[in-house]
């Protein structure tokens, strides 16, 4: 029976004084990065806010509006002298990062704290592979946490995302963490790792978090649902067969835990010692705010 796992960050050993969700509900969330408090859209959060709407307007900095007919795309709203960008740290046992804070036009700011979890995974299972500088893909890596986390603790990074501008940010992170030598891919995911299968190239980490929806530098079009079982089948050909990690996150609506297990079992040989099932933050008040499914595990052959 393969183990399942629900999994939360505890936010004040992970992120310190840098990331709190202070606040869920009315389909928003009222988070602190730094110095700064956002508010923004949160379609999960279907119950009630425990502050009162007086208290958010006055903690709040940055308040992100989604413009009519969008479901993403929108402006923020400054209320106080909030700056262009700013820089947060993570600390752990294990690691320490530092990543740089903006308002993006679709509600995002570079960081998605929930993940902290797969982050302290990595960092405990990447010492356990026996190639003494294991070989990572990192697809759809966005602003490259997860990348960082890799190159940290040793591994040889190629970071993949269709979005120069999120690779310039990425790649920001990486200097001012004093970390180098990532390799840059503004491609389309699906592509790259075809074409590296062609090749013969194998990987002993691959991370995976696609969207729901996306665009490849060439127009080329990603739906999650259309797409991920090709994905994760052409993915199993550049893993190495001998010993790898794979770990994989999904946040849409339409994804249950069940979903994203029966897609793993159907493709990998997945072992007894696989985690999946939901991850979450606790807000202030313990309400639970569902973040995504994640499926991640170390396989070394015997």
């Amino acid at each position: 029976m393969k183990n399942t796992a629900s999994i939360s960050i505890d936010t004040p050993e992970f992120w310190g004084k840098s990331y709190e969700l202070i606040d869920s509900g009315g389909f928003e969330k009222l988070e602190q990065f730094g110095s700064f408090c956002v508010r923004r859209p949160e379609p999960q959060a279907v119950w009630g806010k425990s502050l009162s709407d007086e208290t958010w307007i006055s903690k709040t900095d940055a308040y992100f509006k989604k413009e009519k007919g969008s479901s993403e795309k929108g402006f923020w709203d400054i209320q106080k002298k909030t700056p262009e960008k700013w820089f947060i740290n993570y600390k752990s046992d294990l690691l320490n990062l530092n990543f740089k804070i903006s308002l993006s036009s679709f509600k995002h700011v570079g960081i998605f704290p929930e993940q902290a979890s797969n982050w302290e995974f990595l960092a405990e299972n990447i010492p356990k592979l026996k190639n003494d500088k294991p070989k990572f893909l990192n697809l759809f890596a966005y602003t490259g946490g997860a990348s960082l986390v890799c190159r940290q603790m040793g591994a040889d990074v190629t970071h993949v995302d269709s979005v120069k501008p999120v690779l310039s940010w990425a790649r920001e992170n990486m200097e001012v963490s004093n970390l180098d030598s990532i390799r840059w891919m503004a491609e389309d995911a699906l592509k790259f790792v075809k074409r590296e299968a062609r090749r013969g190239n194998f990987y002993q980490g691959i991370l995976l978090d696609p969207p729901a929806y996306g665009r490849g530098p060439d127009g080329e079009k990603w739906v999650l649902e259309e797409q991920i079982d090709d994905m994760l089948k052409s993915v199993k050909e550049i893993l190495d067969p001998k010993e790898h990690i794979l770990l994989t996150n999904v946040y849409s609506l339409g994804f249950s835990t069940l979903v994203v297990e029966n897609l793993m079992n159907g493709i990998f040989d997945v072992p007894k010692n696989a985690e999946f099932g939901e991850i979450y933050l606790n807000d202030s008040f313990n309400k639970k705010l569902p973040l995504g499914v994640f499926h991640r595990y170390l396989f070394q052959e015997a």
